[in-house]
């Protein structure tokens, strides 16, 4: 085989090899969710959207993340992004969440982050916390469809739900969930959740040992007056009695 031939052979081995990274690269590259440590049914947990930029001559200045409406979340807390304003998104509830004996009528349905000041620019990603709970019991992942704005005014939608398998092209992030807990504590969410009521406890008891003390400082005040006007009223009763004596000894 000639020298031009191997050139060749080589050459379109390079095309071919670059035809299949470009596209790889923007299937592999999309808005994705995953949760610090585990996001177990029923708990809660914190998640990241991690936001890649996929263009060479535009920056991301807009993420729009729906939250499921077949399972709503109660409790939905994102986390403060430096250069980046949020704003959250409620809707009324069809059917009302129980949770700690509380009725929820209302939950999130998308929260916003808008660029300001700061950019996802070309070749850098930027992650988006939220805490949330609870969890579902009854569901194996939740669907989170996002939206992608950049700065040119381009908009990418990462909307699509996987089926059979394979990725779509804009696929939607995913949140795969793990089995429940026995005391369902999936998360920072929940640990803070607990503090406050122990908090709570403290508080409370407390205060019933300031009660206690004070009443009981009340009674020894209480028992310290008696007394001594007890022991006023038995002096005046001996002076008394001493001045009667001496006057029956001068008659």
């Amino acid at each position: 085989m000639s020298a031009t031939n191997v050139s060749r052979i080589a050459i379109a081995a390079g095309v071919a090899a670059s035809t299949v990274l470009l596209l790889a690269g923007p299937a592999a590259a999309h808005v994705s969710v995953q949760p610090q440590g585990e996001a177990a049914k029923g708990g809660y947990a914190t998640l990241n959207f991690k936001v890649p930029n996929e263009r060479d001559q535009a920056s991301t200045v807009k993420l729009e993340v729906n939250f499921p409406a077949d399972h709503p979340l109660s409790s939905v807390t994102p986390e403060a992004v430096p250069g980046w304003k949020i704003a959250i998104t409620k809707g009324k509830l069809d059917k009302p969440l129980e949770v700690h004996g509380r009725k929820i009528t209302e939950a999130v349905t998308k929260v916003t982050w808008t660029a300001d000041g700061s950019k996802i620019a070309p070749g850098y990603f930027q992650q988006f916390p939220v805490s949330v709970g609870q969890l579902p019991e009854d569901a194996d992942q939740l669907v989170f469809k996002a939206i992608q704005t950049y700065d040119n005014k381009e908009v990418v939608r990462w909307i699509e739900e996987p089926k059979g398998g394979e990725e779509p092209d804009s696929p939607a992030p995913v949140l795969k969930l793990t089995a429940a807990t026995e005391d369902h504590h999936g998360g920072a969410a929940d640990q803070a959740g607990d503090d406050d009521h122990k908090a709570d406890d403290q508080a409370a008891s407390a205060e019933g040992d300031k009660k206690e003390t004070h009443a009981a400082s009340s009674s020894s005040d209480t028992t310290a007056r008696t007394l001594g006007i007890i022991g006023i009223l038995i002096g005046i009763a001996g002076v008394a009695f001493g001045v009667l004596a001496g006057r029956r000894r001068t008659v």
